[in-house]
């Protein structure tokens, strides 16, 4: 790269949270709306994706939970209108609702996403790019921290159609980029990003966890 070269401009991205439905193993509480750290981890979430992204969707099963909360909101509500409980359905659902081409999509248990993380994700995605995702040290890819293209959607209501739900099954049917193992280990070197609560007792752990992290958390 020469001194006149610069990075490429990111490219215009929408952020995703997959809000889904209650959650049966969590005693029907809505996930979003529970607290870690003296925040909702929708409020948390939102905090970590705002100013980076074009537009922010909370995508939802059940969006009664969500709508009194709308007024002013810097996310915008869509339902999730299929009634398998899947993510890969969240996943159409956001690209078939978002103003950009690519989309970044997030559980919505996940209140330790690192800035760092996503800034290498949109560094790492071009514009033929279908999904960019990080590759795990243990070989494992995390389809609920990535980016998606539009062009995925034939594929997943193809995949839909059929009733397969695993998220990973296109993808041999697109263009694959992942972010290298040691990008991800540079910019969340203890994987705090993939932890997350389906269970009260991961919620708990998840709550010692940000508490145990506040003095050093990142505020970018």
């Amino acid at each position: 790269m020469s001194s006149t070269d610069s990075p490429p401009t990111p490219l215009p991205c929408t952020a995703a949270i997959l809000a889904g439905g209650a959650a049966k193993r969590m005693g029907g509480a809505t996930k979003a709306l529970l607290k870690v750290g003296g925040s909702t981890i929708l409020d948390t979430l939102v905090a970590t994706l705002s100013g980076r992204f074009a537009e922010i969707l909370l995508v939802a099963k059940e969006p009664e939970a969500f709508q009194p909360l709308q007024a002013g909101a810097p996310w915008r509500l869509v339902l999730d209108a299929c009634p398998a409980r899947s993510s890969l359905t969240g996943i159409r659902t956001a690209l078939k609702h978002a103003r950009t081409e690519h989309v970044f999509i997030t559980a919505c248990d996940t209140p330790l996403l690192r800035p760092a993380l996503l800034a290498a994700l949109l560094e790492h995605l071009r514009p033929e790019d279908d999904v960019v995702l990080p590759q795990k040290p243990d070989g494992y890819f995390e389809p609920l921290c990535a980016i998606y293209s539009r062009r995925c959607l034939p594929h997943i209501e193809a995949q839909l159609a059929r009733e397969d739900y695993k998220i990973i099954r296109f993808f041999d049917q697109v263009r694959v980029s992942p972010l290298p193992v040691e990008t991800l280990l540079a910019a969340d070197p203890d994987l705090m990003t993939f932890r997350n609560a389906n269970t009260p007792e991961e919620l708990e752990l998840l709550r010692q966890t940000v508490l145990s992290q506040i003095p050093a958390q990142e505020h970018q």
